[in-house]
């Protein structure tokens, strides 16, 4: 998902990278905007969420040909140390008035080409740090609380910007926003089957298996501005992939992982029409079986040993028109 900046040197056969900036910039804003009117899909409860804690974790990266006298003579006079990127990160989350990450990224990104006219491009990504609030006694029970709040080892959304200059103004050249550390187990309903057997085959066919999936999905928009959720209802939220991918987990009986992530694929592109593509990277955690005597549909499991298999997997809408 990283971008880098390559110019021809003299010789126009080789290119080189050229980048620096800062990274775990972490950043925390309470009582942010409330991100509302968020479109509802069937396989979700989420329809927006209250923002009351705000946090990222940032990576900030500036490219131009400015800084080439920084690595080649040791020259600073172009260099904005990162330190102060750091600072001005933390100072413009206090003046962002949007609701997503995306758009956060995107205002701090036009900033920082706006304060400094030598920065070509700047590219901006964060991982959002979830939080979940925490029940406590109310007037009809236990309600969530709107002060106290648990510090989540959950699924992060994700989120990329890369700004240019098109005739002098920041214009985001690619965007890309994600959810990632989704981590499903299905008990039964899986199997794996049909795949070549050779010499070098020691893992059995299982008819119907307990399936442990680790995901992280990114999508891109036709429309690079519907990212930054200035119109709420064509806004993709994390939370929303998130819960489709958790439906047809459950629905499908799926003989791979590989036919797992595609229809979940396919399901994202029916939802949501404003995207242009999704891309997939999966990891096989599967518990090993190690009774399968038990009553039922009882089994005792262990950890798998490594290595872990994984899945990597892009589509578009060609995909969802093919079917």
């Amino acid at each position: 998902m990283s971008h880098s900046n390559e110019r021809d040197d003299d010789r126009g056969t080789e290119r080189r990278t050229m980048n620096y900036g800062k990274e775990k910039v972490a950043v925390y804003r309470t009582y942010a905007t409330p991100l509302e009117g968020i479109r509802p899909i069937p396989e979700s409860s989420f329809e927006g969420r209250d923002n009351v804690l705000f946090g990222l974790e940032v990576r900030v990266q500036f490219e131009g040909e400015e800084f080439l006298p920084s690595f080649s003579e040791a020259d600073n006079s172009k260099v904005v140390a990162t330190d102060s990127m750091k600072n001005f990160v933390l100072h413009q989350a206090g003046e962002y008035e949007g609701a997503t990450a995306e758009g956060f990224l995107h205002f701090v990104g036009r900033e920082f080409l706006d304060t400094y006219p030598h920065v070509e491009r700047v590219k901006m990504s964060a991982t959002e740090f979830p939080f979940d609030e925490r029940p406590v006694p109310g007037e009809d029970g236990f309600e969530p609380s709107d002060l106290v709040f648990r510090v989540s080892d959950d699924e992060s959304a994700f989120g990329e910007v890369y700004l240019d200059r098109v005739d002098g103004e920041p214009t985001i050249a690619e965007q890309t926003s994600g959810v990632t550390d989704i981590e499903l187990v299905k008990v039964k309903g899986n199997s794996f089957t049909g795949y070549i057997q050779d010499e070098y085959t020691t893992l059995p066919e299982r008819e119907d298996r307990a399936l442990y999936i680790s995901l992280d999905v990114f999508w891109e928009y036709e429309d690079p501005e519907d990212a930054l959720g200035e119109e709420p209802e064509r806004y993709v939220p994390a939370e929303q992939v998130r819960d489709i991918a958790q439906v047809v987990f459950d629905e499908v009986d799926s003989n791979s992982i590989q036919d797992l992530i595609y229809r979940i694929g396919l399901r994202v592109l029916e939802r949501y029409p404003q995207l242009e593509s999704v891309e997939f990277e999966a990891n096989n955690r599967t518990w090993i079986e190690v009774r399968d005597d038990l009553e039922g549909d009882a089994k005792v499991l262990r950890e798998p040993p490594r290595p872990t298999g994984y899945q990597q997997f892009s589509m578009d809408r060609s995909d969802l028109e093919e079917r």
